[in-house]
């Protein structure tokens, strides 16, 4: 199948995701009085406020949590909501701008690691119907990998496209002295741009140079309980 052509506009949007789903991704990591819970997901923006105490007593219910856990819960969650809502309404940059996108994690008895290019101009990819179309080409069986796999490049996208805010602001401050480098750094992914061949389909947004095709091909390991073991192990000596 021909791969669409890129569109590159250097006019700046207003801050959103760069993707179809305009979702944040919200990481929680919370311990109290010895007991921790971890969770990493996806959360609609625009949701009243009243929903976040409701998702946190049903968790904390479903998970038969202390009760401290709801205010935790509730708290981390409307903080990075509030984080995220303070660049609504802020100028970003979309324009020409492929970034390399990075997989190492392990989810459960599985272990991803890979490299690719994302495309930040188009804002109609869908990092979930990606990960779904990874697992079904790679045999991944394993029903929570896929969403893991979405969150993880949800979330570089949503440092990018920060980044992106803070860009444009000083680009606002000093255009004259930003000129020159705007120009160099359009030029050079201009070259790079050439050279991209899309995989997955158009909605998925992902590029990968031709060159490297051998050397970021997909890793994908299935670890046995002993080596999961081994891991746990280690990741619980780290945080200590």
């Amino acid at each position: 199948m021909k791969a669409p052509a890129l569109s590159f506009s250097k006019a700046p949007v207003k801050f959103r995701m760069p993707t179809s789903a305009n979702l944040v991704p919200i990481r929680l990591d919370i311990e109290i009085d010895g007991q921790r819970f971890k969770d990493a997901f996806t959360w609609n923006p625009s949701d009243p406020d009243s929903e976040v105490v409701l998702f946190a007593k049903r968790t904390v219910k479903d998970l038969k949590l202390p009760p401290a856990f709801v205010t935790q819960i509730a708290s981390s969650i409307q903080t990075q909501l509030a984080e995220f809502r303070s660049y609504e309404g802020q100028d970003m940059y979309s324009g020409e701008k492929i970034v390399p996108i990075k997989l190492d994690l392990r989810v459960n008895h599985t272990l991803i690691k890979d490299q690719f290019l994302w495309d930040m101009n188009n804002f109609e990819s869908d990092p979930e119907e990606f990960a779904r179309t990874f697992c079904k080409d790679l045999g991944i069986e394993d029903p929570e990998v896929g969403p893991a796999i979405a969150f993880a490049i949800r979330e570089q996208l949503y440092e990018i496209a920060t980044q992106s805010v803070a860009s444009a602001r000083e680009s606002r401050i000093s255009k004259k002295g930003r000129r020159g480098t705007e120009h160099a750094t359009s030029s050079k992914s201009s070259g790079s741009a050439l050279d991209l061949v899309k995989l997955f389909g158009y909605r998925s947004s992902v590029v990968r140079k031709r060159k490297d095709w051998d050397v970021y091909e997909p890793i994908v390991d299935h670890l046995s309980n002993e080596e999961v073991d081994a891991l746990e192990a280690r990741e619980d000596r780290n945080i200590r």
